[in-house]
């Protein structure tokens, strides 16, 4: 057989990957608007919130359904592992996008019943968010695996580690959405987004401190990485904290880009810092990329049709976020 110039496995890593981060990145601030529905300022301020989002909530999905099908197609090993151990967490997750995007089509034509939209938009928000942080959380720890099979219990993945990391994927999503705001908004709107940034900003460095110190007790491999001799990895956190100065200045200096910019930036470097403590980890500790991966064959038939699709998709989200740049009016957008 003859063997494959490129490694498949390593290129369908970097694709799921990349799916995961953008659509955390996409859909991270349309959850975060739900996260500061509760607090923000008035109806009509709400109102911006959702018209700032609308537009392209719901084409975040596609980020979703690429990476889990993707981790379906090339890695099946992994389904069989993480999803008996994440069946609750990941139905959370779905129902409180399922609540979400009803409140966004319902709550528009609601008169009497409207506050009950306005909470399952933040219910539904809140509960996605928290829920994929404890996800993260539980990979972080590691699966209870016993010959290709987990051996643990429905709940193993609620714990005092990963609820904090769901606390933090909350916070951050509020990060972002508050400076979607700043970017989107303006008057009252953008001067209470440009308040509580500064704040939201403090909860997730405070946040994800903790669990920076906290994980290398959760999985020594982890440990290993990070202290076993001095590498790049180091240059991940440093850069982050620069972002986070970076945002810090920015909403001090009254910007409205740089914020949401310079949280995304946070955030995948963030992500970075995950990815560079667990490689070439897929189902930790057990099994590496490799270990799970399907035939090559398959990546391959995969893979030339996702090349076909990736680029479609980029284009079309850039054109929407391009038809629907500029500041958000009170009063005019979704209806």
């Amino acid at each position: 057989m003859i063997e494959p110039v490129f490694d498949l496995t390593f290129i369908w890593a970097f694709i799921i990957a990349f799916g995961i981060i953008m659509y955390v990145m996409m859909d991270g601030f349309v959850l975060g608007q739900g996260i500061l529905f509760p607090f923000a300022p008035n109806e009509e301020s709400r109102d911006v919130m959702m018209n700032s989002v609308a537009p392209v909530w719901d084409g975040n999905g596609t980020w979703l359904i690429l990476g889990g099908a993707g981790l379906l197609a090339a890695f099946p090993r992994v389904y069989t592992i993480i999803l008996p151990a994440l069946y609750i967490g990941v139905f959370l997750m779905l129902a409180g996008l399922i609540f979400r995007g009803v409140a966004f089509e319902f709550r528009f034509k609601a008169k009497t019943s409207r506050y009950l939209w306005n909470w399952a938009f933040s219910g539904g928000s809140i509960v996605a968010a928290f829920a994929q942080g404890a996800v993260v959380g539980s990979y972080i720890q590691g699966f209870n695996v016993v010959d290709g099979v987990y051996v643990g219990g429905a709940f193993d993945w609620l714990t005092p580690f990963t609820v904090l990391t769901g606390l933090g994927m909350v916070a951050g999503y509020g990060l972002l959405g508050s400076t979607w705001l700043i970017l989107k908004s303006k008057d009252a709107l953008q001067a209470w987004a440009y308040k509580v940034t500064p704040w939201l900003l403090l909860t997730v460095l405070v946040v994800f401190g903790i669990i920076g110190l906290w994980t290398p007790y959760v999985d020594n491999y982890v440990y290993l990485r990070w202290f076993s001799g001095i590498s790049f990895i180091w240059l991940l956190p440093v850069i982050t904290l620069a972002f986070a100065w970076g945002i810090l200045s920015s909403v001090k200096n009254r910007h409205d880009s740089k914020p949401f910019f310079a949280t995304m930036g946070l955030f995948i470097f963030t992500y970075l810092g995950l990815i560079a403590s667990k490689f070439p980890y897929v189902v930790p500790p057990s099994y590496t990329l490799w270990d799970a991966a399907s035939a090559h064959e398959s990546q391959l038939f995969l893979l030339l049709g996702l090349l076909f699709v990736i680029p479609f998709v980029l284009v079309y989200t850039a054109w929407t976020y391009w038809v629907f740049r500029g500041k958000v009016k009170a009063g005019e957008g979704y209806s």
